[in-house]
């Protein structure tokens, strides 16, 4: 008989650890995650990545505003988990849901634990200029992400990874290992060490605002930023009033007055060094390449741009 799994994810990040569970023949009694968003001032709603994705896989989805209520709780009671996998989920779970399942609450946390607790590690490990990272898969307690740890991997990274593509390497490289680990939690083999709560550090949430490029830092922030911050929300400076993202930048060895223009290529000077763009998006408009935004634009060389 297969053990009984609840699975509870949102975003692009938790499918292929969901999808490993489904195709180990494991029981999905349920799945759940975040009701679906308002976009566009509200003008229409969007489903989860995973409700999406759980919904063509005819699972059992449930999309609750909150855990906080007697409802909830009896629902979720009446599945009789055996454990719960955890992935990006976005909310916290009640104590009185983790003493539930005889195997308790298996999360993926995608940074090496106590580093970059918290909502955003992905984003913060690269904005930090990290020179590594990877995954932890602990037992969920009440305190954030703060439960003992059974298994990490870790991979170098560089400072030209972006958030869309270390993404994808974590999301596949937690899955897998989430996978061997439920195995050894299954046959009593797994063993959770507590972390050194001393080291932790928290990756609290990005803000649109947190976007804004300053052109008083170097290069290498700069790129870290616009780096951590592609695909979402991006970084961005004002030119006349009008924002524009920068989604792809290199550090470049020219010098100048931070945040001028200062060649034709679109290079801008920073505190140490200067920024060369690659690819750019005007306000309201599609992504393009530096060149081609240049054809068009009023940003040119001699320009000082806040």
């Amino acid at each position: 008989m297969s053990q009984k799994i609840v699975f509870m994810g949102t975003p692009e990040f938790s499918i292929p650890t969901l999808e490993l569970l489904i195709n180990s023949k494991y029981d999905i009694a349920a799945v759940y995650t975040q009701p679906p968003s308002k976009a566009n001032r509200g003008q229409k709603t969007i489903p989860s990545s995973i409700e999406i994705f759980s919904k063509k896989k005819l699972l059992n989805v449930k999309t609750p505003e909150s855990l906080n209520n007697d409802g909830e709780f009896e629902y979720f009671k009446s599945l009789k988990p055996d454990l719960v996998v955890v992935v990006a989920y976005g909310k916290i779970i009640p104590k009185k849901f983790l003493d539930l399942p005889k195997f308790g609450f298996i999360n993926l946390h995608a940074s090496l634990l106590p580093k970059w607790r918290g909502a955003a590690p992905i984003q913060r490990s690269i904005m930090n200029l990290d020179t590594q990272t990877g995954i932890s898969i602990m037992k969920i307690i009440e305190k954030l992400d703060a439960g003992p740890v059974m298994h990490k991997e870790i991979i170098k990274i560089n400072e030209n990874v972006d958030t869309f593509t270390l993404s994808k390497v974590l999301s596949n490289l937690g899955a897998k290992s989430m996978i061997n680990a439920l195995q050894k939690v299954f046959n009593s083999q797994a063993v959770f060490n507590e972390q050194d709560h001393s080291k932790a550090t928290y990756a609290k949430k990005i803000t649109k605002q947190e976007g804004q490029i300053n052109w008083n830092e170097s290069a290498n922030k700069i790129v870290a930023k616009i780096n951590g911050l592609n695909p979402n929300p991006g970084a961005w400076f004002k030119f006349k009033g009008e924002r524009i993202k920068i989604w792809k930048g290199i550090v470049a060895n020219k010098e100048g007055k931070p945040g001028e223009i200062i060649d034709s290529n679109l290079t801008i000077a920073c505190s140490e060094k200067s920024i060369k763009i690659i690819e750019i998006q005007k306000e309201g408009k599609t992504r393009q390449t530096a060149e081609k935004f240049l054809l068009g634009s009023k940003l040119k060389q001699g320009e000082i741009i806040s």
